[in-house]
């Protein structure tokens, strides 16, 4: 991991760009980063109100900016002088040890702790980790290529250097890449640069001589047509070499907007696989999972209520538990629901800040092209019926208001109601990729307003 200093310096210059000055200067620019501790970035404002008010304005945009730093830690909390703990010598700010360097010679840096033994397997993603598996064991010949596609935050990433770890064990003298497909543009756009405008030959190189190779979010691929040519000829040099490729996006192939089509068929013929959001049971086995490696005993009540509460979203839900067993060292306690609720918190102003009901509707009605009057009225024809309960489970997700008061909200309906179409929606979630991008596009669009 970073250093404190360069993360929270790397941290700065994203929230800058962001931020009025006159806000930069007053509430920013006095924090000082303490510590990382547990995977947890710690600052301290100099004052409570101080504290109050950067939570308040700017905790959603540290978060963001932290998902924005590669090697970065996973969760931000902001403390004030006030509490910050005495120096002792057990309390003495430290700065996190260095990471590992990599092998010499290594072209290719994992994180250690996505490996096969941390992954939790259930029916979302069973598939995708036996078929990664399968690749690990035996890689270039029954899954060669390989895409896996998944929303944001489900474990693509994880699965994919999992492949690699494992392969680094198995396979010490492997030549592999794991690069985002931002690193690919980049390095290719340096290349022709270079070279003069003619694609520089140590590019070629370095992704076509080698055994494995792994690029994730390939949907950035998207209007990219010199870089898609790139991929292309990378790709079919590959697989006439027999070595193994490993994708991922958050899409399938055919739904990646403005791919060539050359590539496109590629990415299709692969042995394509997607990881769904985990039902309640997955999430409440990765939250003992992750507790188990932070050697922290918490009671399954506690993480049920984290898992009812994150239900989409893999990372987020670890970031939250995060913070749990932070606040439970910083108050000295056992990990109870009250801590839970005060980590929770904090997600739902990242969500949910200021956004109402009205707001939930209206974009409802604008994708599904409803009218309002008919969504919130007594219509049951399905052209009504299926925004209703979107919207019903957009309002219960993103906000906080009781199922009695959405019942009121949608022309005074039974809390009964209300909870039919919540859990009929988050059902269709996992089995119907339909519902479930347009739930994803709903709330990008309610978050963007």
């Amino acid at each position: 991991m970073k250093s404190l200093d360069i993360v929270w310096q790397e941290m700065l210059s994203i929230i800058e760009v962001e931020v009025h000055s006159l806000g930069f200067d007053v509430w920013i620019k006095p924090l000082r980063p303490l510590k990382v501790e547990d995977d947890v970035l710690v600052l301290c404002a100099p004052t409570a109100g101080a504290k109050t008010e950067v939570i308040a304005k700017y905790l959603p945009l540290f978060k963001r900016a932290l998902r924005e730093i590669d090697d970065a830690p996973s969760e931000v909390v902001i403390i004030s002088e006030e509490e910050r703990p005495q120096k002792t010598d057990e309390t003495e700010d430290t700065a996190p040890a260095p990471p590992p360097k990599p092998r010499a010679g290594s072209q290719c840096v994992l994180n250690p702790r996505y490996n096969f033994s941390e992954f939790v397997v259930g029916k979302c993603n069973r598939m995708a980790y036996e078929t990664a598996l399968a690749v690990a064991e035996n890689p270039g010949e029954q899954f060669n290529p390989l895409f896996i596609y998944g929303d944001v935050g489900l474990g693509k990433t994880h699965i994919m250097q999992a492949i690699g770890n494992d392969l680094r064990m198995t396979h010490p003298n492997i030549k592999m890449l794991y690069v985002s497909t931002d690193t690919f543009i980049n390095e290719f756009i340096a290349s022709i640069r270079t070279a003069n405008g003619i694609n520089n030959q140590s590019f070629r190189d370095k992704y076509r001589n080698i055994d494995l190779l792994m690029i994730d979010d390939v949907q950035f691929l998207s209007k990219k047509p010199s870089t898609q040519e790139e991929i292309f000829h990378t790709f079919e040099a590959l697989k006439n070499a027999g070595k193994q490729m490993v994708f991922a996006s958050d899409r399938k192939p055919q739904d990646i907007p403005d791919l060539d089509n050359r590539v496109r068929s590629r990415f299709a013929s692969s042995m394509v696989v997607d990881i769904q959001p985990p039902d309640l049971e997955t999430r409440i086995a990765i939250l003992q999972k992750k507790s188990q490696s932070a050697k922290k005993n918490i009671d399954v009540r506690e993480l049920t209520y984290i898992a009812e509460h994150v239900t989409s979203n893999i990372r987020e839900m670890e970031g939250v538990l995060t913070k749990v067993i932070f606040l439970s060292k910083l108050y000295e306690r056992k990990v109870d629901l009250a801590i839970c609720q005060e980590a929770l918190k904090d997600y739902r102003v990242q969500e949910c800040d200021e956004i109402t009901a009205d707001e939930i509707v209206d974009c409802t009605c604008k994708y599904y092209g409803a009218q309002k009057t008919d969504v919130l009225g007594k219509r049951k024809n399905k052209e009504v019926v299926v925004p209703r309960q979107v919207a019903i489970y957009l309002i219960n997700d993103m906000m906080t208001l009781p199922l009695a008061a959405i019942g009121e909200y949608f022309g005074g309906r039974e809390h009964t109601t209300v909870m039919h179409a919540r859990d009929k929606i988050a059902a269709q979630i996992a089995t119907d990729a339909k519902i479930r991008t347009a739930v994803n596009d709903i709330k990008a669009m309610i978050l963007r307003k």
